[in-house]
């Protein structure tokens, strides 16, 4: 078994409708998947309501091309060979093949096995779709995830992940640095003023007497 089973169902699916329960919310649009489930798409709404605690992964747009967040997939699915990209300062992969440019793109020197997109770095396939294809055709690689790639993906989450007690921890540190700066540093106090520069009222003149 090199594929999951949901994993052709995902690719399939149409995302970005309107929720026909949920179509008068603001966040109405269907933008989830649940890998329990496999049933189609839904809204954030419908996943409160009905997968709370099941695994879902949330699709989102890139250029009217659906994406998925490389920190979401990578827990459920082997992605190794597929090309990634930082859009919106996340790290995203295409869950299905693009149309390709009409003019070349300058600067890649790898390209697709399947659809020979043009590729930034030295792998395999520029979608989750591309890849499928190519196990079905070669059968070279997997989707599924072994332990020894759980355990590092675990190890690295586990790094990312910062405990509530360390943040803590920081804000009272940095909270007493800077009350050690506030009382390191002296207050200035005012020159006192010198009686030299206060103006001195001069008396009335007085002429001298008329001698005779």
């Amino acid at each position: 078994m090199l594929v999951p089973s949901w994993l052709e169902s995902l690719l399939s699916t149409a995302f970005f409708s309107i929720c026909r329960w949920h179509k008068d919310g603001p966040r109405g649009e269907c933008n989830m998947y649940c890998l329990d489930c496999n049933n189609g798409a839904f809204c954030s709404y419908c996943k409160s309501s009905r997968h709370k605690d099941h695994q879902v992964i949330q699709i989102r747009r890139s250029s009217y091309h659906d994406v998925v967040r490389v920190s979401e997939i990578q827990k459920v699915l082997d992605i190794s060979g597929v090309q990634t990209y930082v859009i919106n300062s996340a790290r995203v992969l295409f869950l299905n093949q693009r149309p390709q440019p009409k003019t070349a793109v300058k600067g890649g020197s790898h390209i697709c096995e399947i659809c020979a997109r043009c590729l930034w770095d030295p792998v395999r396939f520029c979608s989750l779709g591309c890849k499928l294809e190519g196990l079905k055709k070669k059968g070279e690689a997997s989707y599924i995830l072994s332990a020894k790639k759980e355990e590092e993906e675990g190890r690295k989450e586990g790094k990312q992940r910062r405990l509530p007690s360390e943040e803590l921890l920081e804000d009272q540190l940095r909270e007493g640095m800077q009350q050690e700066m506030y009382q390191s540093t002296p207050t200035p106090t005012p020159p006192p003023h010198s009686d030299a520069r206060k103006r001195r009222r001069k008396g009335i003149p007085h002429r001298a007497p008329l001698r005779p």
